[in-house]
């Protein structure tokens, strides 16, 4: 091939890739048209949690295509709705204004956008002042019975006292609805964050600490709400969690003594609490720890923290051991049996020098004729004790090798040997020597 035809050739291939890449560009659309709305003024007297109504008379010389109103508190957008506008004339939607916890009364902004067939578009904006509803009552919902809650005077706070029929009164409460554009507000129990919600039913877990009459209040701005059973550690009032279980993470130190208010005849567990005659003290070495009060079981269970984190064995031997499995439970094994479900893993005790303990009773937290269980470095699946990081020195309890009755590291009695009922046992595992050289030690006490 000639150096002509070669420049031909290649100021073709050329043209034809600018051709190409022109032909692929996008051309928007030229915008025609003069889209305009008519709103009047409809947003008065609006509060938190209404449906608000409104109606919009559009007009343009092409096809339109969508009107669409969008709320926001400050800069956010809460809420937004779009309606189909095929043709000219008058359309009627509505918005829904957020209720949500602890915002203030203020000035919200509507604003309407109009958009034809060739997205030309026109905008129309209103200020909103949002309140929250003055209710004349608000409504506490039981099983058997409905009460009125009325105002107390302090902002956005009601009550209602009864001789209620149990110190316990699992209730709801709803708001009547005030005006056209109100609707009914549920405020039920969030248990996934322990607290009041809005727009659920889920009955909140209400108690008095004293029977016969009492009162029930709830705030609808701050969502406090009040009686809840009240339990308190070293002068430290612990989290509800649900109607069952209060929680709190605290620092405590080893040795120092213990103060426990709101449940009566609890378990104290001998691994964290030690009772003396006239006190009770910490036995673990000292750090941050996660106490867990349940009250149908009447347990305290304390659990090992790194920071916020539930605690995890460190490489050098540091933080904790968790047990799963089978045959143990605290404060019974039978009542709240651990199995092979991570949430319900047992902390050991950090007792110190790098010891971790657990000590258990024949017959009634551990199983007197078999044990299936193992160690653990984290409350969950994953790092674990086996029979080449773990060996035993006792002489009634054998690690599993997965040939010797047990799978790798999971704990078994040995052949003809059985716990004693009401007997005392402490098992310790000892990692000072590095955690894949760890020596379980069991004490008949």
């Amino acid at each position: 091939m000639n150096m002509k035809k070669i420049k031909y050739w290649m100021f073709a291939f050329i043209v034809s890739l600018t051709l190409a890449s022109c032909s692929n560009e996008v051309v928007e659309p030229q915008q025609e048209g003069n889209p305009t709305m008519q709103i009047e003024n409809q947003f008065a007297d609006v509060h938190f949690g209404d449906v608000l109504p409104f109606e919009v008379t559009v007009n343009d010389n092409v096809p339109l295509s969508t009107l669409t109103a969008i709320l926001y508190f400050g800069e956010e957008e809460v809420s937004k709705t779009t309606i189909r506008t095929k043709e000219n004339g008058q359309y009627a939607g509505s918005i829904e204004v957020p209720y949500g916890k602890n915002i203030p009364d203020g000035t919200a902004t509507l604003e309407f956008i109009l958009v034809n067939t060739t997205m030309k578009k026109a905008t129309q904006t209103f200020d909103v002042p949002v309140t929250r509803a003055p209710y004349p009552y608000l409504i506490l919902v039981t099983a058997d019975a409905s009460y009125p809650m009325l105002p107390t005077g302090q902002p956005n706070e009601y009550t209602v006292s009864s001789a209620f029929p149990s110190t316990e009164l699992p209730a709801y409460i709803k708001t009547p609805i005030v005006d056209d554009k109100g609707r009914e507000i549920l405020f039920g129990w969030n248990e996934g964050e322990g607290g009041v919600a809005e727009g659920i039913s889920t009955d909140i877990p209400f108690a008095s600490p004293s029977g016969g009459t009492y009162s029930v209040t709830f705030n609808t701005r701050t969502f406090d709400a009040s009686p809840f059973f009240e339990v308190v550690l070293n002068g430290q009032k612990m989290n509800m969690l649900d109607k069952d279980n209060y929680q709190l993470d605290i620092d405590l130190v080893q040795g120092e003594e213990i103060t426990f208010e709101g449940l009566t005849g609890w378990w104290a567990d001998p691994d964290f609490f030690a009772e003396g005659e006239d006190k009770m003290t910490f036995v673990p070495i000292s750090g941050k720890y996660r106490v867990t009060a349940n009250l149908p079981l009447n347990y305290l269970k304390v659990e090992a923290l790194i920071g916020s984190n539930l605690a995890t064995l460190q490489p050098d031997g540091t933080g904790a051991i968790w047990i799963i499995g089978d045959n143990i439970g605290k404060p019974s094994y039978t009542a709240n049996h651990v199995g092979w479900n991570p949430p319900k893993a047992l902390c050991m005790a950090p007792v110190g020098d790098k010891k971790y303990q657990v000590t258990v009773v024949g017959g009634e937290t551990v199983s007197v004729d078999a044990i299936n269980f193992k160690f653990f470095h984290q409350k969950d699946w994953g790092g674990e004790f086996g029979s080449q990081s773990l060996t035993s020195e006792s002489d009634i309890v054998f690690v599993g090798n997965g040939t010797n009755g047990r799978d790798n590291g999971n704990l078994g009695i040995i052949e003809g040997k059985t716990l004693t009922a009401g007997k005392t046992y402490v098992f310790t595992v000892d990692v000072s020597g590095g955690i894949n050289n760890a020596v379980l030690i069991v004490e008949e006490k």
